[in-house]
Parts: C-alpha cells; sequence; structure tokens
C-alpha cells in the first residue's frame, strides 16, 4: 500500500510564495512518476506539474514560470515551490504517484489560499 502525504499548505497574500512538500511511503518498488494537481470549490480536478522518473517536467500554462517542481528519489518526496501567488491559485492540492503498472495513487490533499 503506498502512502502519500502532503503538507506545506496555508493562507498567503497575493505576491506571496508557498512551499508544497509530499511524501511517499510504503510498499513501492520500481521508477515512479510523481505529480501535483488541484481543485478548485466547484471546478474539476486539474493538472499543476509533474515530474517523470527519468526527471522529466511539466507544467499547467497556468503556473508555469511560477511554479517549480522537483523531487528527491533519496527522500522519496516530490517538492511545489510556489511563487507570485494569485487568488485563482486558491484550491485543495493534491500529490499524485503514477507506478509502473499506470496506477494513480494520491493523497488527501493540502488547503492552500491565496487572499488579502
Amino acid at each position: 500500500q503506498v502512502q502519500l502525504m502532503e503538507s506545506g499548505g496555508g493562507l498567503v497574500q497575493p505576491g506571496g510564495s508557498l512551499r508544497l512538500t509530499c511524501a511517499v511511503s510504503g510498499r513501492i518498488s520500481g521508477l515512479y512518476d510523481l505529480g501535483w494537481y488541484r481543485q478548485a470549490p466547484g471546478k474539476q480536478r486539474e493538472f499543476v506539474a509533474s515530474v517523470t522518473r527519468s526527471d522529466l517536467k511539466d507544467y499547467s500554462v497556468h503556473v508555469k514560470g511560477r511554479f517549480t517542481i522537483s523531487r528527491d528519489n533519496f527522500e522519496n518526496t516530490v517538492d511545489l515551490q510556489m511563487n507570485n501567488l494569485k487568488p485563482e491559485d486558491t484550491a485543495l492540492y493534491y500529490c499524485n504517484l503514477n507506478d509502473q503498472s499506470g496506477v494513480d495513487h494520491w493523497g488527501l490533499g493540502t488547503q492552500v489560499t491565496v487572499s488579502s
């Protein structure tokens, strides 16, 4: 069983920064892709950023240039550095792991609120 635990969310003013961390634990073998998704109230969950097992990175057009994803394969973590936050970034942010079988695993999410 794979567990994903997000942390680092909170309330921040527009223009501010936050760093989210996702810790991966449990029975996971082989290489896997990691990513972040978010879901705002009344909206569908959407892709934010991903980093593959080969360290290739991809970003949503909505966050490119402001957010940076990074992974630490030794610590089994994936971070999302979020700069120049905007009110429209307010959402519940989820960590995602896609394993070798193509199965998605999800954390419970961490709330990010951008408001003055």
